[in-house]
């Protein structure tokens, strides 16, 4: 009797392991739809979700439904993009890391323009946007272990707010746009600055360190939680804006990229997934900061 009940506790204990482990997510776009380079994604006013490199470097596709996606518009000038943003106006804003430029893209139109460019950018990774339409990119060095960060300007110019960081990576702004969000990938830390309505940056803080895997991009929601995709660990972290770990949620694959808010009520989360080529998706208690 003692090793039979012995056995069901195992059991137990096995099946609870399993159902702790299992993905959280489902396919929103299956594996292969874009390259390994998936990164974005970004949801406009209307709704719509865009990521890049869909089928090919250089692209920039728009997903319509659940497997359905066509190409939006293709990069010139052997533009590759990453992080992408939208500000209040509908205008999509688009990090392309081959040329050092931040990439505009008028609401209706598919025409590209140089917003911003800076030579002595490393490579513009993952963007952040206030509210009143200033830019912020993440600049990563990864050769060196360094990166820096950018305020790109409204009329286009650029400052350099700090440089020879960690790698820098995803970064974020929070939801009253008084603090802004930074992490770097290979340290594995997450730093909170003060920020201004010009958009200075003070006060530097350590907010979360975390003892294995990477990070990349990251979003926040109206609370002000950061939603971190953790590559290499197959999560989507969640900490609240001091920094305290929430929650994770379990993707079906082990390389996020990105993360954006969207669907009906601001709910639905896309993660782009590098190794796959696709895109997951869940549903959250809270939705994004953008909605």
């Amino acid at each position: 009797m003692k090793y039979k009940q012995l056995l069901i506790s195992n059991l137990i204990a096995i099946s609870a392991f399993a159902c702790n482990a299992a993905s959280e997510t489902t396919d929103w776009m299956t594996d292969n739809t874009f390259t390994q380079g998936v990164e974005g994604p970004a949801v406009d006013k209307n709704g719509n979700l865009y990521a890049v490199n869909y089928g090919k470097d250089g692209t920039i596709g728009k997903i319509l439904a659940k497997d359905s996606a066509e190409t939006y518009l293709t990069l010139t000038n052997g533009s590759i993009g990453n992080g992408i943003r939208f500000d209040k106006q509908g205008t999509m804003y688009i990090a392309d890391y081959v040329n050092h430029n931040i990439l505009k893209v008028a609401k209706n139109s598919k025409v590209v323009n140089v917003h911003a460019h800076n030579a002595n950018m490393n490579q513009p990774n993952d963007i952040a946007i206030t509210d009143n339409g200033i830019l912020f990119a993440s600049d990563p060095n990864w050769s060196e272990g360094t990166g820096n960060i950018w305020r790109i300007n409204q009329d286009g110019t650029t400052t350099l707010l700090e440089e020879n960081m960690g790698t820098t990576n995803g970064i974020e702004v929070s939801p009253d746009n008084r603090s802004l969000y930074v992490n770097e990938s290979v340290q594995r830390n997450v730093w909170r600055y003060d920020l201004d309505k010009s958009g200075n940056i003070s006060n530097k803080t350590l907010i979360h360190h975390f003892q294995d895997h990477g990070m990349d991009g990251m979003r926040t929601d109206r609370d002000g939680n950061l939603y971190i995709a953790r590559y290499g660990a197959g999560q989507v972290a969640v900490l609240s804006p001091n920094g305290k770990l929430i929650k994770t949620i379990a993707l079906k694959g082990k390389h996020p990229t990105n993360v954006a808010f969207g669907g009906e009520n601001g709910k639905q989360v896309f993660v782009t997934m590098q190794k796959r080529g696709a895109i997951e998706t869940f549903e959250n208690d809270i939705a994004g900061r953008n909605y």
